[in-house]
């Protein structure tokens, strides 16, 4: 059994071998980001839309929210410091998640490479998002031979290649089965799987997955997921996508009856044309981590707070 200690060496060096590959492969660079922003500005990730952020009111009465990523960040802030197409920055996201619901794989707590990049707009497409996220899972590959040549206790889990399918195409394949029992089929059967169209709605009327409208285009966006072979299940270790344009923001806004939001000063930018085209994501460092290390419990890489005391003593810390 490996102890905490080795555990914590294992976790800096999954840590370090892959924010450089994806660096490196995506031409990005570090930047600070912030753990809080203000409500009004428009720029917390709403996630599926229900989910409440922590908040709390400054001494001059400032009404701040603890963010759940950086979705929208990002993009401002590509915009501020002046990134060229073809080059972007990634950050060492951490967030506080109240309403998550806690299992093997959910935390309290996130961590995440919350990465974005400047494109230009004729490279909107399928294709240009199927590159980029070639290129993580490349990143993914290096990361777990070098884990395998430090660790020969580890086994290999990744395939040679990602296999790419729609939510659409999961759902005409399966359609008694639940958007998780699909992705743990197909995990299973390719090793390593990107899924498009998340948020959308499929021909039964359903959505495959929530996401917020807006930030990802809902046409150009996915999941990238592995099959965890110490669950036996699909896990997610990346949610990303080309960001929405004017056209995209305002239609997927009024399908989810929330156009008020184009009054927000960051939706203002989007639809006055003022911020740069992009694609982006979020990588969970935690799964990451606990797949690389084959861990059953996101508590083996990171402490956070549990179901009960004697819980949370026994996780990492």
């Amino acid at each position: 059994m490996t102890s905490k200690y080795q555990t914590l060496k294992d976790i800096q060096a999954v840590k370090q071998t892959f924010s450089t590959e994806l660096a490196n492969n995506l031409s990005l660079i570090p930047v600070p980001a912030p753990l809080f922003v203000t409500k009004d500005s428009g720029l917390n990730d709403n996630l599926n839309g229900v989910e409440r952020p922590v908040k709390f009111l400054t001494k001059q009465g400032d009404d701040l929210e603890v963010v759940h990523s950086l979705a929208k960040w990002k993009r401002y802030a590509l915009g501020e410091f002046e990134i060229d197409p073809g080059h972007g920055i990634v950050t060492d996201m951490r967030a506080i998640r109240r309403d998550e619901d806690l299992d093997a794989i959910h935390s309290y707590y996130v961590d995440q490479w919350d990465w974005e990049k400047c494109i230009l707009k004729e490279q909107r497409s399928l294709d240009f998002l199927k590159e980029n996220v070639i290129k993580i899972f490349n990143a993914l590959k290096t990361t777990e031979d070098a884990m395998l040549k430090k660790n020969p206790q580890l086994t290999q889990k990744l395939p040679e290649d990602i296999t790419f399918v729609s939510s659409q195409e999961l759902e005409d394949a399966y359609p008694a089965l639940s958007p998780a029992e699909r992705e743990d089929v197909v995990a299973k059967k390719y090793g390593a799987i990107f899924i498009t169209g998340i948020g959308k709605k499929l021909n039964s009327g359903k959505r495959h997955d929530l996401r917020a409208p807006d930030y990802d285009d809902w046409d150009l966006n996915g999941d990238l997921i592995v099959y965890n072979p110490v669950s036996g299940h699909s896990l997610e270790l990346s949610s990303m996508g080309i960001r929405v344009d004017k056209k995209s923001l305002i239609k997927q806004l009024a399908e989810c009856d929330c156009s008020e939001r184009l009054e927000l000063p960051f939706h203002k930018k989007i639809i006055n044309e003022e911020l740069p085209y992009s694609i982006g994501g979020g990588i969970g460092q935690s799964r990451v981590c606990m797949f690389m290390l084959e861990k059953e419990h996101i508590a083996e890489v990171h402490p956070s707070v549990w179901d009960s005391v004697e819980e949370t003593v026994s996780s990492l810390i």
